[in-house]
């Protein structure tokens, strides 16, 4: 009995509404990775010491770190929850299309970590004494980068599905990919800091997100088939 066919924009609406329906019952786990971020964040001018120069150089490093780990703390569960109970295989037969599924499970990602990092990144930006044209250039760094660490850690989490030690595995994928996104987005700022226009930093970002917009949810479609 051949599966009913729906449209890609249906499929990609119910699995967004039900991850962030599910994350508003858990709100300890999506808290998670935001408390990381602050707590994190804060350790560095008790660490380095309350000079501002000091601070103001090293703070766009300091958050795009801190970031790119939160990030990273929730990958385990983007599949391993739906695996774990069987509706990831459901979500596959269910005759959408697998990439819209995965989209929109790397959208959720985004709005659950991404979103709220790019919120408290500006009182970062004041807690290391930034500069305040520096500010929106942070935020604006953040809102390229971001979605791409939930799109790439998107296909880690699919090739490591199933496994032992899946989150290890994960850092040891993901991390070095998101490297470039990393200087990139920290370099924007410094660039700034320094007297230099931050736009080359900034179209690299988009560059590197129109390429993962295209390529990731393939590649994580593509995995998930094999893992499963």
């Amino acid at each position: 009995m051949t599966q009913p066919q729906y449209g890609t924009d249906s499929g990609f609406a119910l699995v967004l509404r039900r991850d962030l329906r599910l994350a508003s019952r858990r709100p300890i786990e999506t808290l998670l990775p935001i408390v990381f971020f602050i707590v994190a964040g804060s350790l560095f001018p008790l660490g380095v010491g309350p000079e501002s120069a000091t601070l103001r150089q090293i703070a766009p490093g300091i958050v795009w770190v801190c970031a790119l780990l939160s990030a990273m703390l929730s990958l385990g569960a983007l599949y391993g929850s739906d695996y774990a109970d069987g509706s990831l295989e459901q979500m596959l037969l269910s005759g959408h299309s697998t990439v819209m599924l995965v989209a929109a499970k790397s959208a959720a990602h985004w709005l659950l970590t991404g979103l709220p990092l790019i919120l408290v990144a500006p009182l970062f930006g004041l807690l290391f004494d930034m500069r305040g044209d520096a500010l929106p250039v942070l935020a604006l760094s953040l809102v390229l980068g971001t979605p791409i660490l939930s799109l790439v850690g998107g296909i880690g989490a699919a090739l490591t599905l199933g496994l032992r030690n899946g989150a290890v595995l994960i850092l040891l994928l993901v991390l070095p990919l998101c490297i470039p996104v990393l200087i990139f987005g920290a370099g924007a700022v410094s660039a700034l800091d320094a007297g230099l226009s931050p736009a080359g930093h900034l179209y690299l970002l988009g560059a590197l997100l129109l390429l993962t917009l295209l390529g990731a949810p393939v590649a994580t479609a593509a995995a998930l088939r094999i893992s499963l």
